[in-house]
């Protein structure tokens, strides 16, 4: 029994080592396997779940290829001292590869002509998106009298998207041969008719176009008035006549006393009805006086800035 036991074991051999090592490999290659599938299945889902379908994520990836190729050609040629020429052979990649402007998206423009900002954008259609001068562009765009404020930017593949923010429409300037629109800094926007005008502040006299912002500062002192006021005069070069759309004159001292009188005047108004009442003209450029013209000579009763009659 024992000799049989010693030959059986005699018998069994250990593997060699060759076989065991085979075995760890593919030990291992099936778990690189198994991680790889749950790796793929996970970021398949990821990708699944982006807002991106498969023709958007191809030429995101073919965007990115190129870039990279452009961005190691380009250091290669710059420090080969050849950036010109690196230039235009990269543009002529991008372009091959269908990143060339070939559309343009306008926003914000709701008052002025589209139709311009076109016109200074549409240089660049067919351009190679890589020479494209974003900075150029928008300074095009700035020269536009409407346009305040402008963003140009790539949207790749083929689009110039373009954001415009537009100066706000304030008051109507004559001119001595047209009337012109203005914003509340006195930056001409365009020409516009006498029927178009309608309904706006008009400013005039000369050198009023210098003097819009001040004005706006005189009116902000009683915001009540100015939905009465049809137009505003610079007189003299130092102060303004403002006209109610009852017809009636207001003059309005110099300087910084315009505003505290103007302040005065709507008080007066609350308390006797002026706009719209007997008096034609206010006369206010005395402190502490309002003298009233009615339109057969001096009003009857006169009054002084406290509200009391005399």
């Amino acid at each position: 029994m024992r000799v049989n036991l010693v030959t059986a074991m005699a018998k069994v051999k250990r593997k060699p080592a060759g076989v065991r090592r085979s075995a760890a490999a593919r030990s291992r290659s099936q778990k690189a396997r198994a991680a790889k599938r749950h790796t793929s299945g996970l970021l398949d889902r990821i990708m699944g779940a982006l807002p991106f379908t498969e023709e958007q994520w191809h030429k995101f990836f073919l965007f990115a290829i190129v870039a990279t190729a452009i961005g190691i050609a380009w250091t290669i040629a710059s420090y080969a001292g050849v950036p010109d020429l690196a230039r235009a052979e990269l543009a002529k990649s991008a372009s091959r590869s269908g990143f060339e402007v070939s559309r343009v998206s306008v926003s914000g423009v709701e008052q002025m002509n589209e139709r311009l900002v076109y016109e200074r954008v549409l240089a660049e259609r067919d351009r190679p998106m890589p020479l494209v001068d974003l900075e150029e562009v928008r300074e095009r765009l700035l020269e536009l009298p409407w346009v305040s404020d402008a963003r140009v930017s790539r949207q790749l593949p083929d689009t110039l998207k373009v954001d415009i923010v537009e100066r706000v429409p304030h008051a109507v300037l004559r001119k001595p041969d047209r009337l012109v629109l203005i914003d509340p800094k006195g930056h001409e926007l365009e020409p516009i008719s006498a029927k178009k005008a309608e309904g706006k502040l008009l400013i005039e006299g000369p050198g009023a176009a210098r003097q819009v912002e001040e004005l706006g500062r005189l009116l902000d002192a009683a915001p009540a008035l100015k939905p009465h006021i049809a137009s505003a005069e610079w007189v003299g070069n130092r102060r303004w006549n403002l006209t109610f759309k009852t017809g009636q004159l207001l003059a309005l001292p110099e300087g910084e006393l315009g505003p505290p009188a103007l302040v005065k005047f709507a008080q007066l108004d609350g308390m006797h009805r002026l706009i719209g009442g007997k008096p034609v003209a206010i006369d206010m450029r005395v402190p502490d006086r309002a003298y009233l013209r009615c339109e057969d000579g001096p009003c009857p009763k006169q009054m002084s800035l406290n509200g009391r009659g005399r």
